[in-house]
């Protein structure tokens, strides 16, 4: 496992995702910052933009789609980077995602192994 170091807006509607997400961020070595929902991660997004390294971003949430949001993240930050995550595996709607410049995708639930290697093939080298 890589430890990285760096700021990571973590975006998820379920809170028990949330913690353990924080949690394994946060041995890995990362700040996390958090919002439940879409709407509140494109609010706290942009005062923070220049500190987030990487948003993971759930891909089912009520209100916007998961497209919406990374088109309107991509349109604050163009370099932004986006790793997808769902606990219902590739779907017609990451795909689309992916096929428009996101960075990848990760199926919960997820440890953190997995998480970190992940996380290591976007930023490579930044951690």
């Amino acid at each position: 496992m890589v430890n990285g170091t760096g700021k990571v807006l973590l975006v998820d509607d379920e809170q028990i995702v949330i913690g353990v997400g924080r949690q394994m961020l946060e041995k890995l070595g990362y700040s996390v910052i958090t919002a439940a929902s879409g709407q509140e991660a494109l609010e706290i997004y942009p005062a923070h933009k220049d500190d987030i390294k990487l948003i993971i971003l759930d891909i089912v949430m009520p209100g916007l789609s998961a497209v919406d949001i990374y088109e309107r993240l991509k349109a604050i930050n163009p370099q932004v980077k986006v790793l997808l995550s769902s606990g219902y595996g590739a779907d017609q709607q990451t795909t689309e995602i992916l096929n428009r410049g996101c960075d990848g995708f990760i199926q919960k639930p997820f440890n953190m192994q997995v998480l970190s290697a992940k996380i290591g093939e976007i930023l490579g080298g930044t951690q």
